[in-house]
C-alpha cells in the first residue's frame, strides 16, 4: 500500500485566507478563536512553578497574593498586624490590579505562543500518515522510518521522510512546505538531490534514502519551532532577564526597608502601598512582554518561509555586520546570455559562432542554449543533426572546465580561457596574444568570456554577460546605512568580479572562490570580532556554513547544506538573507526601544507614588501639606488615589503595547547613532511623558468620580 494523492487532509477550518507572500494564510492578531485561548492560557500560566521563571511577573503575583489574603480578612471584619489600616476597598482595587497586571503579562506570552500553534495547526494539516514502500519490497509507516531505509516513491505518492534521493530524476511538488505552487525537480547528485517529507511526487520515480530519525523531520521541527516548544532564550534574552531580575531585587530590598523607616517616622505605611510602590518601582512592562518579542521575531521569519533552527541564530541576525553574497542568482539574475563572438585574426565572426555552436548542442545550460540561439539570431545559423557523423560530445566536468564535440576527425572545446590554452598547447598550437587581451577586456566589462577552439587553433571568444538584478545598489546603500558590510563571493576571474562588485555596489568581493577560501574568509572575518552571514545550497557550502555565524542553506540544497546551517530557507531565494538581517535586526529594535520605553515608563510613576507615600511625614502646615507636596508636578487627587492610578496604568500600558511587541518596531535602515537618538525621543521621551498623561487621566475618574 502507497500513499496517493488524496491522503492529504484539507487545511484547518476557520483558516482567514489572507496571505503574507509565502502561500500559506496569515492570522490577524484580533482573531477572535486566537484570543479566546490566549486568555485561558493566560489564566493556566499564574501557576507558580511557571511564573518563576519571569522573576519581575512572578514577584507582582506574590504582591497580588499577599493583598488578597489582607483584602479577605478585611472583608470578614479583621485585621492583620503590620497590614495597615487601610479601607476594604482600596486594598480590593491594588489587588485587582495587580492580578490584571499578572493576567496581562501572561496575554502578551498567550497570544505570541496562539499564533505559532495556529500556524503548527495548518502545518499538521499538511502531514500525512503514508506507508512508504521499501525498496526490497517490503512496507514500513513513516513514523517508523529510521536513517539508511531506501523507499521507492512514484507519481502521485507523498515522500514519507526527509532524505536523499539516490536514483532517479522527477518532479515534485513542494507547495505543502514552501507555499509555492510551481513544482521543482529532484535528482540523484548534484545540490537538488534532498526531498522533504510531506512533499509529493508528480512525475516519474525516485529512489530516496531517508536521513531523519524518527520525530525529528523537516517537518516536525518546523512545527516544534512555530508552537514554541523548542524555543530557548537568546544569550541577549537571557542577560536582560538577569539585569531585570537584579533591579527588581534591589528595589525589593529598598521597599522592604522604608517600613522601617516609616514606623520610625511615624508614618503608617499599609503592606498593599509598600508592594503597590514595589510594583511601580520595577521594570514589570518589559518584564511581561520580553518573552512576546522574542517569539513573534521567530515567527515573523517562519512567516517569510524561513526556519530558524534556534533563537540565538534570529538573535544573531540582527547583529550581523559582514554578509557574504553569491554573485550568481543572488546580486545577479543568475542566467548567463551569450551577447557576442568576438573572433580571432584570420577567423571570422561566422566560423566562430558555427564552432561555438556546435559545441554547445549538447549543452543544456543556461549559457550553452543561449550560444544555438545567439548563433541563429545574429548570423542565421540553424542547429545541425551530428548524429549521423558519429559525433561524440565531450561533456564539461570541474577538472577539465571545457566542453565540446568530436566529429568527422574535427575536435571543438569551448571553456574557460586557460583550459582553453592549456588544451591548445597540449594538442601542439600556439595561442594568439590577442585571445587573452580579449577575454581581460570582458573580463573588465564584467562579463564571462568562453575561449574557443579547433584541434589546436584559437578561433575566439564567446561574451557572456550577467546582468545584475534591478534595485540591488539600493539594497547594498541601506545595508551600508546599518553598518553592514557586503562582500560578493564568486568563482569568476578578479577581473570580471570587480566590475560585477563595482556595477551591483558591494563593498568587496571575493573572486575564484573555493570551499576553502570561504571558510578563510569566514574566520578572517570573525577573528576581527565580526558577525558572519552567509547562503549556500552544495555541500561545498557545508563547512562555510558551520562556521557563518547565521548560515542560512536553501531548502533546495544537499543534505549536508541544510543540517550545516542554522536556517533553512523554504524558498531557496538566496536574496532571502537581506530579508532576514532585517527581521534580526527589529527583534533587537523591538527589544530595545520597549526596554527604553519601559524605564523610562517608571521614572514618571515615581512622582505618582513618592509624594503620595512621603508627603505626610514631612507635613509643616495644618493642612497637612508640607515641602514633599512640591514633587507632586502631576496635583493628583489624594495619596490614595494617586497609588491606585499609577497601579491602574502600570497594568493597561501592557496589553496597550501589545500589538507594537507582535509585529515589532519598524524597521529602517540607518546607523548606530541614529537609531539610538530615534529611540531615546521616540521612546525614552514618549516613555517618560505617557505616564504623565495616562496617570492624571485615571486620577480624574478616581479621585472626582468615585471621591477615593
Amino acid at each position: 500500500m502507497t500513499a496517493v494523492a488524496d491522503q492529504t487532509p484539507p487545511p484547518s477550518a476557520g483558516v482567514p485566507r489572507g496571505h503574507d507572500g509565502s502561500g500559506r494564510p496569515t492570522r490577524s492578531l484580533l482573531e477572535p478563536a486566537i484570543l479566546r485561548t490566549a486568555l485561558l492560557d493566560s489564566l493556566r500560566k499564574l501557576n507558580p512553578r511557571a511564573m518563576v521563571r519571569n522573576p519581575v511577573m512572578f514577584v507582582v503575583e506574590v504582591g497580588a497574593l499577599l493583598t488578597t489574603i489582607v483584602w479577605i480578612v478585611q472583608a470578614f471584619g479583621g485585621s492583620i498586624a503590620g497590614a495597615g489600616s487601610d479601607p476594604a476597598w482600596y486594598t480590593f482595587t491594588v489587588s485587582g490590579w495587580l492580578w490584571l497586571t499578572v493576567v496581562f503579562g501572561n496575554f502578551a506570552e498567550a497570544i505570541a505562543e496562539g499564533r505559532g500553534r495556529a500556524q503548527a495547526a495548518s502545518l499538521r494539516a499538511m502531514r500525512s500518515e503514508t506507508l512508504a514502500r521499501l525498496r526490497d519490497g517490503g512496507t514500513k509507516a513513516a513514523g517508523e522510518l529510521q536513517p539508511g531505509d531506501v523507499v521507492v516513491v512514484v507519481a502521485g505518492e507523498v515522500i514519507p521522510g526527509d532524505g536523499t534521493v539516490v536514483r532517479g530524476i522527477a518532479s515534485v511538488d513542494e507547495s505543502a512546505i514552501t507555499g509555492e505552487s510551481a513544482p521543482v525537480i529532484r535528482e540523484a547528485g548534484g545540490d537538488r538531490s534532498a526531498v522533504t517529507g510531506g512533499t509529493r511526487v508528480l512525475s516519474d520515480e525516485l529512489l530516496v534514502e531517508v536521513t531523519q530519525k524518527p520525530g525529528e523531520s523537516f517537518l516536525d521541527r518546523m512545527i516544534a519551532l512555530v508552537e514554541g516548544a523548542s524555543r530557548r532564550k537568546t544569550p541577549n534574552e537571557i542577560a536582560l532577564g538577569i539585569l531585570l531580575a537584579g533591579l527588581t531585587l534591589i528595589f525589593l530590598v529598598v521597599v522592604v526597608t522604608l517600613r522601617p523607616f516609616a514606623d520610625y517616622a511615624g508614618t503608617a505605611t499599609s503592606l498593599a502601598t509598600l508592594i503597590s510602590l514595589l510594583v511601580a518601582l520595577i521594570p514589570t512592562t518589559i518584564g511581561a512582554l520580553l518573552s512576546a518579542i522574542g517569539i513573534a521575531g521567530m515567527d515573523r521569519l517562519v512567516r517569510r518561509n524561513v526556519l530558524a533552527l534556534s533563537g540565538r541564530a534570529v538573535e544573531a541576525s540582527g547583529d550581523v555586520d559582514v554578509l557574504l553574497l553569491d554573485k550568481t542568482g543572488t546580486i545577479t539574475l543568475g542566467n548567463r546570455q551569450a551577447s557576442a563572438f568576438v573572433p580571432m585574426p584570420g577567423v571570422s565572426e561566422r566560423e566562430l559562432a558555427e564552432a561555438a555552436q556546435l559545441s554547445s548542442l549538447a549543452d543544456e545550460t543556461p549559457e550553452g542554449r543561449s550560444i544555438v540561439v545567439l548563433a541563429k539570431d545574429r548570423l542565421g545559423i540553424r542547429a545541425r543533426e551530428l548524429t549521423q557523423s558519429e559525433a561524440q560530445f565531450v561533456p564539461f566536468t570541474a577538472q577539465t572546465r571545457m566542453s565540446g564535440v568530436d566529429y568527422d576527425g574535427v575536435r571543438l572545446r569551448k571553456g574557460a580561457g586557460d583550459a582553453i590554452e592549456r588544451w591548445i598547447a597540449a594538442e601542439g598550437g600556439t595561442t594568439p596574444p590577442q585571445l587573452r587581451a580579449a577575454m581581460d577586456q570582458i573580463a573588465r566589462d564584467g562579463g564571462t568570456p568562453l575561449a574557443v577552439a579547433r584541434d589546436n587553433q584559437a578561433l575566439g571568444v564567446v561574451h557572456l554577460q550577467d546582468i545584475v538584478k534591478e534595485g540591488m545598489r539600493e539594497r547594498f546603500d541601506h545595508l551600508r546605512a546599518m553598518g553592514i558590510r557586503t562582500v560578493m563571493v564568486t568563482g569568476d576571474n578578479p577581473l570580471t568580479a570587480a566590475k560585477i562588485a563595482q556595477e551591483a555596489g558591494v563593498d568587496d568581493f571575493l573572486a575564484e572562490a573555493t570551499p576553502e577560501a570561504k571558510l578563510a574568509l569566514i574566520k578572517e572575518q570573525q577573528s576581527g570580532g565580526r558577525m558572519v552571514a552567509m547562503t549556500g545550497d552544495g555541500t561545498n557550502d557545508a563547512p562555510a556554513l558551520a562556521q557563518a555565524d547565521v548560515g542560512v542553506a536553501m531548502n533546495t540544497g544537499t543534505q549536508a547544506a541544510r543540517e550545516a546551517g542554522n536556517m533553512v530557507d523554504l524558498d531557496s531565494n538566496p536574496t532571502k538573507l537581506i530579508e532576514i538581517v532585517e527581521v534580526g535586526k527589529q527583534l533587537l529594535i523591538t527589544r530595545g526601544a520597549l526596554t527604553t520605553f519601559s524605564i523610562a515608563n517608571d521614572v514618571a510613576k515615581y512622582f505618582a507614588i513618592l509624594p503620595a507615600i512621603f508627603a505626610a511625614t514631612y507635613a509643616t502646615h495644618a493642612d497637612g501639606t508640607g515641602p514633599l507636596d512640591k514633587l507632586n508636578i502631576m496635583n493628583l487627587g489624594t495619596p490614595r488615589s494617586a497609588i491606585v492610578s499609577a497601579i491602574v496604568f502600570n497594568a493597561l500600558v501592557i496589553p496597550m503595547l501589545v500589538p507594537l511587541a507582535l509585529r515589532g518596531v519598524k524597521f529602517r535602515p540607518v546607523g548606530a547613532t541614529a537609531l539610538l537618538r530615534r529611540n531615546l525621543l521616540v521612546y525614552g521621551l514618549g516613555g517618560l511623558i505617557a505616564p504623565f498623561i495616562g496617570i492624571k487621566l485615571v486620577d480624574l475618574i478616581v479621585h472626582n468620580l468615585l471621591g477615593a
